[in-house]
Formats: structure tokens, sequence, C-alpha cells
């Protein structure tokens, strides 16, 4: 005797709204234990969906492009037994390659890069003004539906909800509502004689040639979105500097048959996330980050780091937590786990959130040196490049040793030319020579 049970979406992270981009199964498919039913799109990550049980597929209650969020009804199964226990759903994340590391940096945020206006008194770079917040804030006693990510973004943007009409589901403000909202206030400023970026020209690129259109996926625009964003209202500076890390290779290649018996990896990356940590309590500013009025500095006596990973869907950056308190090994064990977690579809995105400096590697990629952009509203960014032999003088003769180039990339509002020099070489400095970091 069948049962017909109805599948829904499980907890997602506290994410809602989520696009539909896949529906992996059809009406009468016969389904196991976690065979993929959808695959979801949010602003961050892919997801899939696996079944909660096995049965066959009686109807399905969404369908390509819907929006969903958690406890939305996917489809009905017809369960073979009735007494099976339905296995708790993994959670859906996105596949991570293992310690694959891109120039690029992602963002935990999600804001428009329509967002901006005139502010004065802000620095200037390439002859933009940045801005903080187009509108003035305002306080409401009113109940409104949105998601928590609308609401960070309109708190960031000192957008009124009260003003934003929405057009979701029993009148919810929506993220296209709250964007849609800001650019007709920026054409209102714009029209009033107000700053405004110049447009990029439209271009019939098909008189020249063959051409293919392919929209970006939805991680790959917001990413876009952010880094746009960052570069206009961040003024950033880059710092470039080398560490030795001939003796750091050295030693870490003496125990990767241990690391590898005990199932990580253990990767130059792992250090430099201690070092960094280190060089984090040593100079709080780059621990930091700006409040929306741009006048006060919130000093987190927290240390998460990021480290940027490229992805098939786009940049994310896993986070891990409190690598203060850790020593390589569980760094190098954290980075193994969150990397077996993802390709197993457990990725939260509670996992990429909270943190307060972001690493970039080019590593096992090449390259001598980049200029990462700053993951607002963190205050810098490191970039690493492939480490290469070099003479170099030891007061004697030249010697050959292994150099790895730094990159560091920030916010020239908080923190200056002479404290970014000194933080470069704490950090090369803590490379070169690891029993400085115990001091």
């Amino acid at each position: 005797m069948t049962n017909k049970q109805e599948v829904k979406v499980p907890d997602i992270g506290g994410v809602s709204d989520v696009d539909v981009i896949e529906v992996l199964v059809n009406v009468g498919d016969t389904v196991e234990v976690d065979t993929p039913l959808v695959t979801l799109e949010s602003d961050k990550a892919s997801m899939e969906i696996p079944s909660p049980m096995a049965g066959v597929v009686e109807s399905l209650s969404l369908k390509l492009g819907d929006k969903i969020s958690e406890g939305d009804a996917i489809l009905v199964l017809s369960v073979r037994d009735a007494g099976e226990q339905q296995k708790p759903a993994l959670s859906p994340e996105i596949d991570l390659p293992d310690d694959t590391m891109t120039e690029k940096n992602v963002v935990s945020a999600d804001l428009p890069p329509e967002a901006l206006a005139e502010h004065s008194g802000a620095p200037v770079v390439n002859n933009v003004k940045p801005v903080e917040a187009i509108l003035e804030p305002v306080s409401s006693n009113t109940v409104i539906l949105a998601g928590p990510g609308v609401r960070r973004l309109a708190r960031e943007l000192g957008v009124n909800l009260d003003d934003v009409s929405g057009s979701g589901r029993k009148d919810r403000i929506t993220r296209e509502d709250l964007e849609q909202f800001v650019k007709h206030k920026l054409q209102e400023k714009s029209q009033g004689g107000g700053f405004n970026l110049p447009q990029a020209p439209q271009v019939d690129f098909s008189k020249f040639g063959a051409i293919e259109l392919k929209p970006l996926n939805k991680i790959k625009r917001v990413t876009g979105e952010h880094l746009h964003r960052s570069w206009v209202t961040i003024p950033h500076v880059t710092q470039f500097d080398e560490a030795d890390i001939t003796d750091l290779e050295a030693f870490r290649k003496s125990e990767l048959k241990q690391a590898e018996k005990e199932g990580y990896k253990l990767t130059l990356l792992a250090f430099t996330c201690k070092v960094v940590a280190r060089a984090l309590a040593v100079f709080p500013q780059f621990n930091s980050s700006l409040d929306a009025s741009g006048e006060n500095l919130i000093y987190k006596h927290y240390c998460h780091i990021g480290i940027a990973v490229e992805t098939p869907q786009g940049l994310v950056v896993p986070v891990i937590k409190n690598v203060d308190q850790c020593s390589v090994r569980d760094i190098a064990k954290e980075m193994a786990r969150l990397s077996k977690k993802a390709r197993e579809k457990g990725l939260m995105p509670a996992d990429m959130q909270g943190g307060c400096f972001t690493i970039s590697s080019l590593g096992g990629i090449g390259g001598t040196a980049f200029t990462p952009v700053v993951n607002g509203p963190e205050v810098a960014i490191l970039g690493l490049s492939r480490s290469s032999m070099k003479p170099i003088y030891d007061g004697k003769g030249f010697v050959p040793r292994l150099m790895l180039p730094l990159s560091l990339s920030y916010d020239h509002r908080v923190i200056d030319g002479a404290e970014a020099a000194r933080f470069t070489r704490f950090i090369s400095d803590g490379l070169s020579d690891m029993r400085r970091i115990l001091l």
C-alpha cells in the first residue's frame, strides 16, 4: 500500500525567494533517498535539494523560474513503504574545488552598483565621489514584509522601507523592488543636477560578426555588482611586498605525509592564515569596518578569515572562524572540512558569513602580483601570487631563495600607507620565520 507524502523545501540557511533554475525529476519518475529533485539559486550559491524519502513522483508543485522559500512544496511522492523513516535532507550548497583559489574576491553582501550619488566630503577615486547613503533613513513602526538581506541592504543605503512598494507575495518587498526604488531616486537626483555615473554605450556587436548571448548566473551578477560598488566607493591602494618562504616550504613538505595520514592537505595558505590572524591582533585597524555614517570605526574582537575560492558557479568566500584560536593544523583541517562539506552539498550560508579579512591566492595559477578588490565592509584583502626562486643577497653573496609575492589592497579612509607597509612587513617576517608568531 502506498502513502502520498508532500516534500517541502528544507532549512536552506535562512535565505528566501530563491530561484528555481532546474527541475530534475518528472511526474512518474522513481526517486531514492537523496535523489536530487530541484536546483535552486540564491544570491550566493546554487543548491540541489535532495529527496528525504524514496517513492514515485505523483505531481510537481513548482516550475522553472518560480521563487520559493523554506517550507514551500516541491512535489508529492507516492511512498513505497508508508513506515519508512524519512532521512533529513542534506543542507544544499555548491561544489568547491579543493584548495583552488582565484585572483578575484567574492562578497558576502549584495549591493547594487546603481547606489551611487553625490556625497559631499567623500574622497575622490578616479574622479568619482563615493556615497555612503543615497537617502536619509527614517524610523517606522509599520510592519513590513521583507527578508533579512533586503533589510540589510535598505539599512546600508539609508532607504526607508515604508516608501518602497512590494511586488512579492502579500506585498513582500523583494531585492528587485528595492533596486527599482533606488534607481528611481537616482534618476530624480540626476534630473535635479546631482552627480550621475555615465552609462556604458550600447554596441550592436552583430554588425561585426556572429555573436552569442549568454546571461550571467545570479551569483556572478551579484558578485559583479558588489565588486563594482566596492571599487567605486572604497579608495583603493595596494601595497606590494615579498616573503622569503624557503625554510617554511621545506618544513611544509616534510609534514605532508603525516598530514595526508590524518586526512587533510597542509597548504601554504594555512600558514598564511595563522600569520594574518596574528597580524590582525597587532594591527587592529585592519580588523575593523566603517559604520554606515562613515564617521566611526567598528573594531571586531573576533578573527574570522575568508578564503576566496573559484567554483563553476562563480566566486565564493567560505569563512574560517576564530583563526586566532586555531593551530596551523586546525586551520588546514577546517579548510579540508569546508571543501568536503561543499562537495557533498552541505555548505550552509552561515559558512560564508562573518568574515573580518579576506585572502585571495593565485599560487596554483601564476602571476607575479595583482590588485585584489577589497571585500567590503572589510577594510583590507591580501593577495598571494606564485612563489619563485630569486637570487637574494645575504651580505656575503647571492643565494637562491623561494620568494612569495604579497599584494595588500586596503581602504585608504581607514588605513594609511605607513600602516599598510608595516602590516605587510609583519606578514613577510612571520612567513619567513614562523617562530616570530610565537612571541
